[in-house]
């Protein structure tokens, strides 16, 4: 395997894993530790526990609702065009834009969502490429993400026969997963 590629994927695969949890970790501990540091030194200011974790629920309600709106949607394609035009950090980007199913405009990471019969049910997964099986027949690779964090799984070698494919957005499939099942998934299988 090339160095490159292996040491690339593996910073990918990383970084998706730490994002969603590390960032928001990071981003309410700022907050919260921001907010007390300058807030409980000042008398005239009211503070009380757990403020920065309102606050950043107001900050990310405000930025889907700016992202939403005609100027905001202009505005963040203008961010999102200029972070792909940047030297590494790009590439990363667009890596996880790929990874999370947000990028329509180039090859998929995942090429559809499947359900992959286990015991007395199914479980999601994600078509990723093809390999030959041991047989010698042509084999989906299917990424098997966990629930709530989609970033950890395994990876598979299945049969096309144990697939049923869904009509699923693999960004849906992904908001599901992390939801724990709590947003809609609306599989037409």
């Amino acid at each position: 395997m090339n160095p490159t590629r292996h040491i690339t994927r593996c910073l990918i695969a990383g970084v998706v894993a730490l994002l969603p949890l590390g960032g928001a970790a990071l981003s309410i501990t700022w907050l919260e530790a921001s907010i007390a540091g300058n807030w409980r030194s000042d008398p005239e200011h009211f503070y009380f526990p757990g403020m920065g974790l309102l606050l950043a629920l107001l900050v990310i309600y405000f930025v889907g609702l700016f992202v939403t709106t005609f100027v905001g949607r202009w505005l963040w394609r203008s961010t999102d065009r200029l972070l792909e035009g940047l030297p590494v950090i790009g590439a990363l980007y667009q890596s996880l834009k790929e990874v999370l199913g947000y990028d329509t405009t180039r090859a998929r990471f995942f090429q559809g969502v499947v359900a992959v019969r286990v015991d007395d049910g199914f479980e999601l997964g994600l078509v990723t490429g093809e390999a030959k099986g041991p047989d010698g027949a042509p084999h989906k690779l299917v990424f098997m993400p966990s629930s709530p964090n989609p970033a950890s799984g395994r990876l598979v070698l299945l049969a096309p026969d144990r697939l049923v494919a869904l009509d699923v957005r693999t960004a849906d499939a992904l908001r599901t997963l992390v939801s724990i099942g709590k947003t809609s998934l609306d599989a037409k299988g």
